[in-house]
């Protein structure tokens, strides 16, 4: 999100909520030790979805998000939501081997998840329509993670052209560049 938004994440702390650090902001931050936090000049935002429109909204330069007004903005908002209450339990349940009946959860089978996926990204480059947005940060990275690492998603020619597209671009590359060397820098993976 820093690479699209065009911040450097030194701009913002970037947190894991931990005991200490919740200690550290009491009735500032959920209470969720795996809660993902920003304190971006004293203003604490959890909840990845939360973080996402957040940075969005205030980096609107960058152009990662409709407007309010815009009719884009309710697809938009739309797809960030569903990535924390849909894609992700879905994903984490199959991941366990815990199977959904559909209409009996709230976020529906994983069949059919993939298929609500499958159809947006069959007809349109991007979640949200014909433009990248801070919703291809969210459904981008949930979809990467469960196809390269969970290996739960079927092999499948709307989420490999998707995931080629938004890994063609720049902001992806310098992050992906970043992490690498963060990850050598810290003895996980060998040098070239």
């Amino acid at each position: 999100m820093s690479e699209e938004a065009g911040f450097h994440p030194s701009e913002i702390m970037l947190q894991q909520l931990s005991a200490n650090w919740i200690a550290l902001c009491p009735g500032k931050a959920m209470p969720v030790a795996e809660t993902p936090a920003i304190d971006h000049d004293g203003t604490i935002v959890t909840e990845r979805g939360a973080i996402t429109i957040y940075l969005a909204d205030t980096f609107a330069e960058a152009g990662l998000a409709p407007a309010p007004g815009d009719s884009a903005r309710a697809r938009y908002l739309t797809w960030l939501v569903y990535c924390d209450s849909v894609l992700d339990p879905v994903v984490a349940a199959k991941a366990h081997g815990i199977e959904f009946m559909g209409p009996r959860y709230s976020y529906g089978s994983f069949t059919e998840m993939v298929a609500n996926l499958e159809k947006a990204l069959s007809s349109q480059p991007y979640i949200v329509g014909d433009s990248f947005t801070a919703a291809d940060v969210q459904i981008g990275s949930g979809i990467h993670f469960a196809t390269n690492v969970l290996r739960v998603f079927p092999e499948n020619a709307a989420f490999t052209a998707y995931l080629e597209r938004l890994a063609a671009r720049l902001a992806f590359q310098r992050y992906s560049r970043r992490e690498y060397e963060m990850a050598q820098a810290a003895g996980m993976v060998g040098s070239h």
